[in-house]
């Protein structure tokens, strides 16, 4: 395999992850903590580091071949992650290198989990820091879902291939301009939440903070309590709207300022989508009126934040719902794994497989009531071949087996059984927190032990890409010419 293209890719990022280590160190330099020079510092090295990478592999006109696509995904999100982590090991915060590796890969695959206590008084480089990964991590993985997935047909992403480029290419000839447009988006997301937040009560900074964790669906807060901080109403259905506007498809977005209208209410994974989160607040505000004995208003606001935030793997909360009585956790922990919207900002499994697999199950129940008759899954009025599901079952076997050895091996390493599997389900679907007294809204993952932080982060990178995105590369068949 020619590694250049791959290597001139990797060079590029990480370049670019140096000049924006520069914001939090003009921040820290602003405020006067002497952070910026540890920020400084990391930006030099890996500035240069990314750029001598990319001219030494320079390999202009070079064509990506699908093995390449796959390494090259893999490396990008791995090398981003070592050098991100700089900052956090070299800080006033002190972390160790396993602490800061942890903190920075839930950043950057919009996780949430976190290792840091002592939020409030953190510097303000690092908070802004931590948002920066999570609000690129969530751009970058709108675009590989949208360019990259598709091609390599990962989980049942190749149904999106024509889908994607058929409808965008009329308007936006090259993949090129459809992600830029879709950063544009992103960006006037983000302003428009940073700006809603700070008139309903943040300071500027927790605004802009929040606002790209919130868009981003990534959950990192500038306060140990997240969003719970504030107590306020407003703040709550803000980011509450917000958390799931991250978790439709962008693209969408950009058919509906192209003049289609109707794209988004059309859509049927978002039909499925917003249903579901629908029915679970609901049924989740119903139980804490009844049971929990909260007010009715206060019930459809603390249902519809925390349930809106797990679902779409943002990780924000407000209250302890390991406290809301026996019925929360078991919602809580199943809602973990349904993620949002494929070409979303979100995790998780994601609505349209659960829809191609009710959809084949249900053909395969017609074929058992009349044996010669044709049947033919559908997703949103398009036929599905066998193909897409084989490869959406496959994905589904996967994601459960990485999913029972994740959990198997924190449990090895010590913990008990709620913070074990609740842990293993928060890193491969990207939640953020998990359940239970040590690592639950409450709490964080200080205490873990280093190798189930390691073990945590390779779970985070898994869930991020998509399982078969990172699998492949040990297959023995990939490294053959």
């Amino acid at each position: 395999m020619d590694f250049r293209p791959v290597a001139f890719v990797v060079g590029l990022l990480v370049s670019t992850l140096a000049i924006v280590m520069c914001i939090p160190a003009a921040i820290d330099y602003a405020y006067g903590n002497p952070d910026w020079q540890v920020f400084a510092a990391s930006a030099g090295v890996t500035f240069f580091v990314g750029t001598t990478t990319a001219l030494t592999a320079n390999s202009r006109g070079a064509r990506f071949s699908i093995r390449q696509a796959f390494m090259m995904t893999t490396t990008s999100w791995l090398f981003l992650t070592i050098f991100a982590a700089l900052p956090f090991t070299f800080s006033e915060l002190n972390l160790s290198y396993t602490d800061a590796f942890f903190e920075a890969m839930s950043g950057i695959t919009t996780t949430g989990s976190t290792v840091i206590t002592g939020l409030d008084s953190a510097p303000p480089g690092i908070l802004i820091w931590r948002a920066l990964l999570q609000w690129l991590g969530g751009i970058g993985i709108v675009v590989m879902a949208i360019a990259v997935l598709p091609l390599l047909q990962v989980g049942g992403m190749q149904l999106f291939r024509m889908e994607s480029s058929d409808q965008s290419e009329k308007a936006l000839p090259r993949a090129a301009q459809i992600a830029s447009a879709l950063g544009i988006i992103y960006l006037a997301l983000t302003v428009i939440w940073a700006v809603l937040y700070w008139i309903f009560g943040m300071s500027g900074f927790d605004a802009i903070a929040h606002a790209m964790t919130t868009v981003a669906t990534g959950g990192f807060s500038t306060h140990d309590t997240s969003l719970g901080h504030y107590n306020s109403h407003a703040i709550d259905y803000v980011a509450t709207l917000g958390m799931l506007i991250g978790g439709l498809p962008f693209i969408l977005f950009l058919k509906t300022l192209q003049g289609n209208w109707l794209s988004v209410p059309r859509d049927s994974q978002v039909q499925w989508f917003l249903g579901f989160v629908a029915a679970v607040i609901a049924m989740t505000a119903v139980w804490l009126v009844y049971e929990v004995g909260k007010d009715p208003v206060q019930a459809l606001r603390y249902a519809s934040f925390n349930i809106v935030s797990v679902i779409t793997g943002t990780g924000y909360a407000t209250e302890d719902y390991g406290l809301w009585g026996s019925f929360s956790p078991v919602v809580f922990f199943l809602i973990m794994f349904v993620g949002g919207c494929a070409g979303s900002t979100t995790c998780g499994i994601k609505v349209f497989r659960f829809q191609i697999l009710y959809s084949a199950a249900r053909t395969q129940v017609h074929h058992l009531l009349q044996p010669n008759g044709v049947f033919i899954p559908y997703f949103n009025k398009r036929p599905v071949s066998e193909d897409i599901i084989i490869s959406v079952l496959s994905f589904f076997f996967m994601w459960f087996f990485v999913y029972t050895l994740l959990a198997l091996g924190l449990g090895f390493l010590g913990l008990d059984y709620i913070t074990a599997f609740s842990s293993a389900a928060t890193s491969i679907a990207n939640v953020g927190p998990a359940l239970g007294p040590i690592a639950g809204p409450s709490g964080n993952f200080q205490s873990f032990p280093d190798a189930a932080k390691w073990l945590m982060a390779l779970g985070m990178l898994l869930g991020r890409l998509e399982l078969f995105t990172v699998i492949v590369l040990f297959s023995r068949n990939f490294w053959r010419p």
